[in-house]
């Protein structure tokens, strides 16, 4: 089957790859060529993912058969409603049920009155002095966010980014301002993970659980960015998530995807649920309409069944199983100097693939050029995938030295030492519990 791809990153070189090794003729519109996927690609188009009218183009030129959809810009333009009305199958939500991530206003209404499990105090403020009246009789700790797409870098927490409710009022006031409306809610302390499923609307099957490291340096400082890394157990649960907890974060998104049918705006496609474990159980922080980027890359390369028959199944309205391998994996992404405040650009980079596959390392690249040269967010992504945690981050530590260049990483990412600070910092929430193996 002809399947095209929409997205150039890292995330999309996981799926393509996962794509074609489910039997795909693989074909990729990007807006940059991604050396990957133009490897794995029967035909390659240049465009922004977000010029639907171009995607279009070239699906039709290229004569596919379906499509799925990388990244969250062209779900919020509408590109499967578009590819759809023209016959072409698409992975991915409509642009109406992609509002879950595209306005977080409407997520946190459609939460609290779909009385979704996990959800959080909020309001959303287009009156400077409504707002500040409201954070002061509040009283408590906020989270302050732009109501539209961030790139993951837009929110700021007090306790964070944020020295005090009197800072998060200046940059509430900024954003009403800016953008004439704003999303502020409660503070949840926990520590976060990711679970993300495959939904066709009616029945969601979930992935491994993965944990980010969103702060750009080690030992969590830093600008917040895209994802330096990520790791996931073998047992697909993390050490600080109990199999209860686990089943609690389930249910917020089974319940989701029945609410959103109930509705009559069916989601399809991949929903990818954000989560803090809090002393009480998980809270959702926010919704995502697609894979994570790192995420993907961590389970995806674990995917057992063909990621074109759930590609099917989701269109299809008929999903089946998905399965996965019993392993650990570990990805540490390789990010321009400066990222992601003042990146170095069109710089060339060397990568020793040979040396990468015989430490047993495998690459996906990202913000990178056909001429292996820097566009400006990170890079490269190499993950290692073994039995244990320690296994698959001595491999993913092992590939790095074989990539030169104006480069920076987070060598911390999946140690056993990150791993337990976060189980240290659950405890000292509040949360009595014995440790998963990872």
């Amino acid at each position: 089957m002809k399947v095209l791809l929409v997205g150039g990153g890292g995330r999309e070189h996981a799926i393509g790859e996962a794509l074609v090794r489910g039997g795909a003729e693989l074909y990729v519109v990007s807006k940059h060529k991604n050396p990957g996927l133009a490897r794995l690609a029967k035909g390659y188009g240049l465009a922004k993912e977000t010029d639907i009218e171009k995607v279009l183009e070239y699906a039709e030129k290229f004569g596919v058969e379906l499509a799925f959809i990388g990244p969250e810009a062209p779900l919020e333009k509408g590109i499967v409603d578009t590819l759809e009305e023209n016959g072409i199958p698409t992975v991915g939500p409509s642009r109406e049920a992609a509002k879950l991530e595209t306005d977080k206003a409407f997520a946190r209404a459609f939460m609290e009155r779909n009385e979704i499990p996990g959800r959080k105090v909020f309001r959303v403020f287009t009156d400077v002095s409504e707002m500040r009246s409201w954070v002061d009789d509040f009283g408590r700790p906020v989270v302050v966010k732009p109501i539209g797409l961030t790139g993951g870098k837009g929110v700021k927490v007090v306790g964070y980014q944020l020295r005090d409710n009197e800072e998060a009022k200046a940059y509430a006031e900024e954003l009403i301002r800016r953008d004439g409306r704003v999303l502020i809610e409660e503070r949840t302390d926990g520590v976060e993970f990711t679970l993300q499923v495959f939904s066709d609307g009616k029945r969601i099957l979930p992935m491994p659980l993965v944990q980010d490291y969103p702060h750009a340096y080690e030992n969590d400082e830093g600008p917040i960015t895209g994802g330096m890394g990520s790791y996931s157990c073998s047992n697909g649960l993390l050490p600080f998530v109990m199999r209860e907890d686990y089943e609690k974060a389930l249910e917020t998104l089974k319940a989701t995807v029945e609410a959103m049918r109930k509705e009559g705006t069916p989601y399809k496609g991949i929903l990818y649920g954000q989560f803090m474990l809090s002393k009480d159980g998980p809270v959702l922080i926010e919704y995502n309409a697609r894979f994570g980027d790192p995420e993907a890359i961590n389970v995806l390369p674990l995917l057992r069944t063909s990621l074109l028959e759930i590609a099917e199944g989701i269109v299809d309205g008929n999903l089946q199983r998905a399965e996965f391998e019993s392993k650990a994996t570990v990805v540490k992404y390789l990010a321009p100097k400066g990222y992601p405040t003042n990146p170095v650009r069109g710089v060339k980079v060397e990568v020793d693939e040979k040396a990468v596959e015989e430490v047993g390392a495998r690459l996906y690249y990202a913000s990178i050029d056909e001429n292996f040269t820097l566009l400006g967010s990170r890079a490269i992504a190499v993950v290692g995938i073994a039995e244990t945690l320690e296994e698959a981050e001595r491999i993913a530590q092992g590939a790095i030295p074989h990539i030169k260049g104006e480069l920076f990483y987070r060598r911390d990412v999946g140690t056993r030492e990150s791993v337990e600070k976060r189980i240290g910092l659950m405890k000292e929430f509040g949360k009595e519990f014995e440790p998963n193996p990872c």
